[in-house]
């Protein structure tokens, strides 16, 4: 039988190709002790404010034109940073981490706090506003705890 490492009667063995063999996760899973690596993790994303406690929402901008996306982003930030005052911490726009892909500039904008039903009307409608314009050149997009970051 085949399958993942450690699913049968036989000794499993995994290989981890990292630039980072000194990293916290990794020496956990070397060491294979969960507990140390749960404890630790949950504790920093509490300090941190991060899932699960509490929701992170990252608005993402496209577009072939860089004024255009950092008028909209700002304009964006401007819209919801009031509204959203009393439920999250709305930071300023910026150029994503990977700024320019296929010729379109990328930005984000990242919002820390809980989502409700509030803040999902809040956000709900400031889309409903951007696409009402319907501007050709620039994308605008809501993710709410993303898988990744980039």
């Amino acid at each position: 039988m085949h399958g993942r490492a450690g699913r049968d009667k036989l000794q499993g063995k995994v290989i981890i190709q990292t630039y980072n063999p000194d990293e916290f996760s990794i020496q956990c899973s070397k060491e294979q002790n969960y507990d140390k690596f749960y404890e630790t993790e949950i504790a920093l994303r509490e300090q941190l404010k991060y899932p699960p406690f509490c929701d992170i929402i990252v608005i993402s901008f496209n577009s072939l034109m860089e004024d255009e996306i950092i008028k909209i982003s700002n304009g964006i930030y401007t819209y919801l940073k009031p509204r959203l005052y009393s439920y999250c911490n709305v930071f300023r726009p910026m150029p994503s981490p990977i700024d320019k892909i296929q010729n379109r500039y990328r930005w984000r904008m990242i919002i820390k706090g809980q989502m409700n039903d509030e803040v999902n009307k809040i956000l709900n409608d400031c889309l409903k506003k951007f696409y009402k314009k319907n501007i050709k050149t620039t994308k605008m997009s809501i993710d709410i705890n993303p898988n990744n970051m980039v």
